[in-house]
Parts: structure tokens; C-alpha cells; sequence
């Protein structure tokens, strides 16, 4: 126990928790990844991206259906098998998906990819969910453990990268391609980018993401089940008293037939019984913030996953592409990387006041309209032929997503003192911004035609 024990955190549970936050979002990021292997093969082209996008807009039903569960039953939402349910629909996904991905069917006039749209709904569902089903469960465990479960649903994006890098996925080269223009018979000459046969097919990288979100479900039940896990657990421990909250707010004493009626007096008079066992890191009632930070805190949470979930991946490659495919592909990996760095720094230097966080979402706001700039400005925005500009551009995607993602964790650990209730809130909230910042961008993308894409061989 001395050698796995750090601080507060067992590192093995720690790392439990990192593989449990991993199947968070690892499906549909790893689909997402997976789409310059994908479009070569299915009908829909490069078109297929928008309308994946649009499809988990309604697979937010989900975390709708959850909340409401929630309210509804007064938080006695049954949530072991909630989680195992999403897992089993997101696993059996991920398998059929090895064998039917390439499935199409004629439909409204046109060959569809109706296998994998229609699969891919099902792992929206599943990772949208997660947010108010896999945040509220981490209330089991002591605040610590709060920075592992972000730092494993940031390595949901770096570890299908990684495998995909491995894949070969992105691998282009520019050919000079004749063109023959039948209606004025002319031939012409343009570069095109051409994308390279993967080392392993498809097939084998749906089946890794099966094996992720078997992992996920082995973890979630060793966090749940196994004695050694649960010593984590936030508990109220006696012998032989038992003790429940009565609906006004005090403690009876079930076992002496004494009642206090200040829920911090009973604390005390117990630690007093000898045969009483506490743990006292116990789930608190929302009571450290007022309701002014409360509100202002969850606006920030909408906020920063309005930018970091809807609007900034949905830009990305018009921002980067105009400095080049190597700038483009490097900003993606290294934005993947420092997720779960800022998860990790947020454990070793917690930032508990409100300035401080204010302070750190200008600054990652400011930076992410630079990158909105950019891609409003492609295929020539500023500094593009600069030999500085894409040092500049990637430096400022990595810091975007490291600043963005420290205040969402910190908002989260602060959420996570508040109650259950509190984190049930902001994971809501997350996914709220989320969807609104997936419609804003699709309006500007497809609607209003706000951006123009270069070419990787520019």
C-alpha cells in the first residue's frame, strides 16, 4: 500500500480511474481520426465529416433522457447499470462497425453510408452520456481522483491518434494530375493531394476501439466491486450505528435513539463514540460557493466546451492547412498531447480561486479567436508564408487547448466539492455548450459560408 500510495491518491486506483475516463470519448473521437482512411472507401466523400457532425447533435437525447432521470427520482438514478448499459451499446457498436462499415445503401436518391452513420449515432449516444453519467459516479471518490477521470477522457483523443499515426493515417503526397475539360476539349494540369494506403486496414482499428471500451467497462468494474477499489470510496463508516439524513436536515441516531439536529454536531459526538469507524470525506451539501459563483461557474463551463467541443475542431483544418499539412497534422497531435498534460498540471497545482480561472479562460479565449481569425482568413491568412507562421500557429493551438482544458478540469474538481447534484449540472452544462457551439459553427461552415479550405499541397 506505502508503494502505490501518493498524497492522498493509491496510484493504482488513480490509473483506473484514467482507463475508466478513457471510454468516455474514445469512440467517436477514434471514428473522427479515422476519416481520411474512411472517405476514400464510402459514398459520401469528404461531405461524410458535416454529417457526422450533425448526427450527434440529436444523440444528446441521451444525457437528456439521463438528467431528467435524475430530477425525476431525486438523484436515485440507478447508475451502475446506466454506465454498464452505455458501455454494452458502445462495445457492440465498436464490433459491428469492424465487419459493416463499408455497408451502404440507396437512399433519397443516392448511395448513403448507412451502416456507419447509423452506428456511429449509437457511439454519440454513448459518449454524450457519458458526461452525466461517468462525472456524477466520480463522486464516489475524493476530490483527488478528479483530475485522473479527465485526464484518461483527454487520452480518449490522444490514444486513437497515436494507433492511427501508427496506421499511417495522414500520410498524403501531391501528384501533378492531367485534367480533360470535355466541354472545351482542353487538357490542364492541377496538384492534388492523394492519401496513402493505411499499414493495417480499417477493420483492425474498429476492433482496437472494441478492445478501449471493454477496458473501460473492466475498469468501471473493479472501481465498483473490488475491496481494494472501494477503500477509495467516500463513505460514512460505524459498527454499530447506523445514521441517515432525515428530509429536514438533521441526523438520527438509529442506534441510542439520539437525534441532533445540526448535521455537523452529530459529526462531532460520533468521532467521540470509540466504536464508531469515519471516514470523513464525506459527500458535502453545495455550500462553499454562493449562487452568483455558481451560475458564473457553470456559464464558464458552457463556454469553454462551446469552443473546445463545437467551434474549434469544426475550424481546425481551415486555421491550419493554409501554413501547411505538416502544421495541420502537428497542431492535431500535439493539441492531443496537451490535454491530458493540462489534466495532470491541474492535479499538482490546483487553482482554487475564481480570478485565476477567469484569468486563464481570457487568455485561452483570446488565443482561440487568433485561431478563428486564421480561418476566417484562409486560404491566406496572416503570416501564412512566413517561415514563423506555423511555428506561431501551432504554438498557439497547443496553448489554447492546454488553457482550455486546465479551467474545464478545475471547474469540474470545484463542481465535485458542491455534491453530486453539482457535477449531474456540469456535465449537463458541458454538453449543452457543446451543442451549442456545434450549431454555430456548422451555421458559419455550411450555411454561411464563412471559411475556404486550402489545399494540403498549397
Amino acid at each position: 500500500m506505502k508503494i502505490s500510495q501518493y498524497g492522498e491518491i493509491n496510484v493504482l486506483v488513480y490509473i483506473t480511474v484514467i482507463v475508466f475516463g478513457v471510454g468516455s470519448w474514445v469512440a467517436v473521437n477514434g471514428v473522427l481520426i479515422e476519416l481520411p482512411v474512411l472517405v476514400p472507401h464510402l459514398p459520401e466523400g469528404w461531405t461524410l465529416p458535416s454529417y457526422l457532425i450533425m448526427i450527434i447533435q440529436p444523440a444528446n437525447i441521451g444525457p437528456i433522457a439521463v438528467t431528467l432521470a435524475y430530477l425525476i427520482t431525486n438523484d436515485a438514478l440507478n447508475e451502475k447499470a446506466a454506465i454498464y448499459s452505455v458501455l454494452t451499446i458502445g462495445s457492440a457498436a465498436c464490433l459491428l462497425l469492424s465487419f459493416f462499415w463499408k455497408s451502404t445503401s440507396f437512399l433519397a436518391g443516392e448511395m448513403r453510408s448507412t451502416a456507419l452513420m447509423t452506428l456511429f449515432f449509437f457511439l454519440a449516444i454513448v459518449d454524450c452520456t457519458s458526461s452525466v453519467l461517468f462525472l456524477p459516479f466520480m463522486s464516489l471518490f475524493k476530490v483527488e481522483y478528479m483530475t485522473g477521470y479527465f485526464i484518461g477522457e483527454g487520452m480518449s483523443g490522444l490514444i486513437p491518434s497515436l494507433v492511427a499515426l501508427g496506421q499511417g493515417v495522414g500520410k498524403i503526397s501531391c501528384e501533378n494530375v492531367s485534367i480533360f475539360d470535355t466541354t472545351n476539349n482542353i487538357s490542364s494540369f492541377e496538384i492534388q493531394t492523394i492519401y496513402q494506403d493505411p499499414y493495417f486496414p480499417v477493420d483492425h482499428f474498429f476492433l482496437f476501439l472494441f478492445a478501449m471500451m471493454i477496458l473501460c467497462g473492466s475498469a468501471f468494474s473493479l472501481l465498483n466491486y473490488l475491496p481494494y477499489f472501494k477503500k477509495e470510496h467516500i463513505i460514512l463508516k460505524t459498527s454499530d450505528t447506523r445514521s441517515t439524513m432525515s428530509s429536514k436536515g438533521h441526523i438520527e441516531l438509529q442506534g441510542n435513539q439520539q437525534t441532533l439536529d445540526n448535521s455537523q454536531e452529530a459529526l462531532e459526538a460520533l468521532l467521540h463514540r470509540k466504536e464508531c469507524n469515519i471516514n470523513l470525506n464525506v459527500p458535502q451539501a453545495r455550500h462553499s460557493m454562493s449562487n452568483k459563483t455558481y451560475i458564473y461557474f457553470l456559464c464558464l463551463v458552457l463556454w469553454v466546451n462551446a469552443l473546445t467541443n463545437g467551434i474549434l475542431p469544426s475550424i481546425q483544418t481551415y486555421s491550419c492547412l493554409p501554413y501547411g499539412y505538416d502544421a495541420y497534422h502537428l497542431a492535431m497531435t500535439l493539441g492531443n498531447i496537451a490535454n491530458p498534460m493540462a489534466c495532470f498540471v491541474a492535479l499538482l497545482l490546483p487553482v482554487p480561486t475564481s480570478l485565476v480561472i477567469s484569468v486563464l479562460t481570457f487568455l485561452g479565449t483570446c488565443l482561440a479567436a487568433f485561431i478563428v481569425m486564421t480561418a476566417a482568413q484562409s486560404p491566406s491568412p496572416v503570416l501564412y508564408d512566413d517561415p514563423a507562421g506555423p511555428y506561431i500557429l501551432v504554438t498557439t493551438w497547443v496553448l489554447t487547448v492546454f488553457l482550455m482544458t486546465f479551467s474545464k478540469v478545475t471547474l469540474a474538481t470545484l463542481f465535485r466539492k458542491e455534491g453530486k447534484r453539482s457535477l449531474l449540472w456540469c456535465g449537463a452544462v458541458t454538453q449543452v455548450g457543446s451543442v451549442v457551439g456545434a450549431i454555430i459553427s456548422y451555421l458559419l461552415v455550411n450555411v454561411a459560408k464563412t471559411f475556404q479550405s486550402a489545399s494540403a499541397c498549397s
